[in-house]
């Protein structure tokens, strides 16, 4: 087992301990030293055999016998007594959002509710309401997250199923029999949640059973729905379906486009190729009878007069018309990005040192990292106040000495406050290179007081980037709402950027809003919203929603060389 995986072991054990009605102080030590072992350098097997387990900050002895347990063996028995002594209704309620352990056992014991269903009866039956610690908001809140729960069924966050489908394609590819494999569908179209996951690879067909069971041996499935010679669907951990299609290396282009775009835009490719003569389907591009030939996806686009369609473009949201004219943008690339400007460390609610996550920038390739540790309002982040702000200062000072490959900026990610104003007066916010401004609290405002609030909040002089502008969190929490085009002039006028918020659950601004916003004038910046040095990686999904939005690398300002980036932060 990886950290990773073991932090997962110890989170589940400090929930169900929760649930259970143990002492906070035990279910904490669980779950603090997950967070510790997440962020370790060191593989955990390694210190378990160096016997150096208690070194670890929160692991006691009992602790450490548990992990050396659980990374001997790949199991904890106490876990499994815990699960068992747990009702499974119980942990099902954890799966609404703001639903916390201790209210799901308080809910399963006042009300002696032990599904979402009966939950969500005894909410229409004002039970909920009138249960001691809740209330009408509380149980409003909570028919409002199994609502949620049954519109995103189904579906899975984009990361989640993207670290499922490349170690898979990796495997796929070492294959001796693979010719050629990649991922397809609304994994490769960058959808930020998706149904399922889809991999074609081209294999000679004698070869179809061989690599159908080095699939299997790889996926590990929870069940084998379909095997065939074309295509094998199987159902992994957490209900995630898989397909792994088929084909021959002369089909593979073709298919590859084929099980990549939308409904939509296969529709519309396939009606302008039957206007040229043409048959366009999975298996190639024909002429009558004759095969005209395909290396690449992009030999189909050209056969139909068209430039060549990025992936996360093929929606039919007017990428072919702009194909056909020359008016396809030249897409931002990972690559482009020089700096990050959202960074979280244990300042406030980061799980990493400054300097490490310094230093994690620096190894990603960028020349200055932005630390935009939150303000004081975030009393629950453990916000910064003026005088914390300061002292972080010289720590970034004394770092930058340390670390002279990269460029050290402070920030701050402030919160907006209900009225507008931001959380720092302006003469602490004029000694910052750069300002983010968010919103945290009062989620709920009338459209028109929020659009006043983030308005007012554009007009202060020293905000840089609006972050993660609508809020939304994926499969859990809606957009706030405001009027969306006020705010988007707004921030064009000003010259504040809108952040593409690169947080694999949160991924927002929405991709199909950005074309709106860049029509209005507006600029951007993409950033991981990292709270750990492994998330400073997560700029890959915001990059992959800035190219889904039509944007290119001259509408995102953290593309700009320093010297440039700083003019452009106070404008």
């Amino acid at each position: 087992m990886n950290n990773k995986e073991i932090a997962k072991v110890l989170e589940e054990t400090s929930i169900l301990l929760e649930l259970r009605g143990e002492n906070r102080f035990k279910s904490n030590a669980y779950r603090n030293a997950g967070r510790v072992i997440e962020g370790l350098e060191e593989d955990l097997g390694s210190l378990v055999e160096q016997g150096k387990l208690r070194e670890i900050r929160g692991v006691g002895e009992a602790l450490a016998e548990q992990l050396t347990t659980l990374v001997q063996t790949g199991a904890l028995p106490y876990l499994e007594e815990l699960r068992a002594s747990i009702p499974d209704g119980l942990l099902e309620f954890l799966r609404i959002p703001g639903l916390g352990p201790r209210k799901a056992k308080a809910l399963h014991e006042g009300l002696g509710v032990s599904s979402i269903a009966e939950l969500e009866y005894a909410c229409h039956e004002d039970r909920v309401a009138s249960l001691k610690g809740f209330g009408p908001r509380s149980q409003e809140k909570i028919l409002t997250g199994i609502g949620n729960l049954k519109r995103y069924a189904g579906r899975h966050l984009l990361s989640e199923a993207l670290h499922v489908a490349d170690e898979l394609l990796k495997g796929l590819l070492s294959h001796p029999k693979v010719a050629r494999a990649s991922i397809a569908g609304s994994i490769r179209r960058s959808r930020e949640t998706v149904k399922d996951i889809d991999i074609l690879v081209s294999v000679a067909r004698q070869d179809r059973d061989e690599v159908i069971d080095a699939f299997l041996a790889l996926a590990q499935p929870e069940e084998i729905v379909a095997r065939g010679e074309t295509k094998t669907s199987v159902r992994l951990e957490r209900g995630l379906p898989t397909d792994l299609r088929l084909v021959e290396d002369v089909e593979f282009a073709s298919a590859l486009a084929y099980f990549t775009g939308s409904k939509e835009h296969n529709t519309a490719l396939r009606g302008i190729a039957r206007k040229k003569g043409l048959l366009l389907n999975e298996y190639g591009l024909f002429r009558g009878d004759d095969a005209i030939p395909i290396q690449g996806e992009d030999d189909i686009y050209r056969a139909l007069d068209l430039l060549p369609i990025p992936p996360e473009l093929r929606e039919d949201s007017g990428e072919i018309e702009a194909a056909g004219n020359g008016g396809l943008p030249d897409l931002i690339e990972r690559d482009d990005l020089r700096g990050v400007l959202h960074v979280h460390t244990t300042w406030s609610d980061g799980r990493a040192t400054l300097e490490e996550m310094v230093r994690e920038a620096e190894k990603a390739g960028f020349e200055y990292v932005g630390i935009s540790d939150h303000s004081q309002a975030a009393f629950y982040a453990r916000g910064l106040d003026p005088e914390r702000l300061r002292q972080q200062k010289e720590e970034i000072d004394e770092i930058a000495t340390k670390v002279p490959g990269i460029t050290i900026l402070q920030g701050s990610e402030v919160d907006i406050l209900p009225d507008g104003r931001l959380d720092f007066p302006d003469e602490v916010l004029a000694t910052l290179d750069y300002v983010v401004a968010s919103i945290h609290s009062s989620l709920d405002m009338p459209e028109d007081q929020m659009t006043e609030r983030v308005l007012r909040a554009l007009q202060n002089p020293h905000l840089t980037v609006l972050g993660h502008p609508s809020a939304r969190l994926l499969l859990a929490r809606e957009p706030i709402r405001m009027v969306l085009p006020r705010v988007f002039r707004e921030a064009a006028e000003r010259g504040v950027a809108i952040e593409i918020n690169a947080n694999p659950r949160r991924l927002d601004l929405d991709w199909r809003l950005l074309r709106a916003a860049r029509k209005a004038g507006a600029r951007f910046s993409i950033n991981p919203d990292a709270h750990s040095t492994e998330a400073i990686g997560d700029v890959r999904y915001g990059v992959g929603i800035a190219r889904k939005g039509w944007i290119a690398k001259e509408d995102v300002i953290n593309t700009k060389p320093l010297k440039e980036f700083l003019a452009l932060a106070k404008r």
